[in-house]
């Protein structure tokens, strides 16, 4: 297994935000770990980045000591908040780092593929957040690194970005590479994770390919007016809920037409027209499952 990770613990102080967590990674693999703020994912990618260093518990990054000398050439790091030299150009940063590798990828290249040619001679204290998210995105993976962490890569970006952010994670496990992400959006999640851990208050709730955690009981999802009479779905075994103003989720142990049929039904009998219906569980209704609805601080 390319990153190991067994019976982690990190605390700060009294609070023990990674409690004996459990965590492997492939290589030619994807692999997202999910959870709430404050749940131990970033402390446990620190950990495993040898950024920062365990309480207790074994952690082996191809099969060495997180933050040896022997890695640093094989391993690629997208912190969650990009740092650089603040007066530094945009091209000027990237080059230095591919400098530091033997065969690395040609630098204007990788800035024209992530859009940042118009901006190569900018400072890095004058980008856009965006822009030196982006940057930093190739900062990690301009060296053809091994292993790649990967720490909330689309936040902050727009669509095209995103879209072509995805497709570099595609093309890194295309060609052999481990890559470790975090990430809140559980469509980011759906779309490129091969194999998905959800981790709460420091443990392992869950964790499988998509198909595995979403197997089971069923819904059926849409939007509509808000404050529809979810008493008057008359349907066995069925549940309806209104988890946000206009969201609507019925929950039943088998999603069949009759049920979609029933729904539509139920909708139209109010007078209710339901948009972006979408049938089965997914992502979104297994971590609400294991993390809560709760706000975290």
């Amino acid at each position: 297994m390319t990153v190991r990770v067994r019976g982690l613990v990190k605390a700060y102080g009294s609070l023990r935000a990674v409690d004996g967590l459990d965590l492997d990674a492939a290589a030619g693999a994807v692999t997202a770990v999910l959870g709430p703020n404050g749940a131990g994912k970033t402390s446990t990618v620190e950990i495993c980045e040898g950024l920062r260093t365990a309480d207790g518990g074994e952690v082996a990054v191809l099969g060495l000591r997180p933050g040896s000398r022997a890695l640093r050439h094989r391993v690629g790091v997208m912190p969650q908040q990009p740092g650089g030299y603040p007066g530094a150009r945009c091209a000027e940063m990237l080059r230095l780092v591919a400098s530091y590798f033997a065969d690395p990828l040609d630098p204007a290249a990788l800035l024209d593929r992530l859009g940042l040619t118009e901006v190569a001679r900018t400072s890095f204290r004058r980008l856009s957040g965006g822009q030196r998210q982006r940057l930093s995105l190739a900062m990690a993976v301009v060296g053809r690194p091994e292993v790649v962490f990967l720490d909330e890569p689309t936040a902050g970006l727009d669509v095209q970005a995103r879209a072509e952010t995805w497709q570099l994670v595609r093309d890194l496990r295309a060609e052999g590479a481990c890559v470790l992400l975090t990430t809140h959006d559980m469509g980011e999640a759906t779309e490129l994770a091969d194999h998905v851990v959800v981790v709460d208050h420091g443990r392992v709730r869950a964790a499988g390919t998509v198909a595995e955690l979403t197997a089971g009981a069923g819904s059926v999802r849409f939007r509509s007016t808000p404050g529809l009479d979810t008493g008057r779905l008359a349907v066995a075994g069925a549940r309806v809920s209104e988890p946000e103003p206009g969201r609507y989720v019925v929950t039943a142990a088998t999603v069949s037409p009759a049920l979609v049929a029933d729904v539509t039904a139920w909708a139209a009998a109010q007078g209710a027209m339901p948009d972006d219906l979408q049938v089965g569980r997914d992502l979104e209704d297994v971590f609400l499952e294991l993390t809560g609805r709760d706000l975290r601080a």
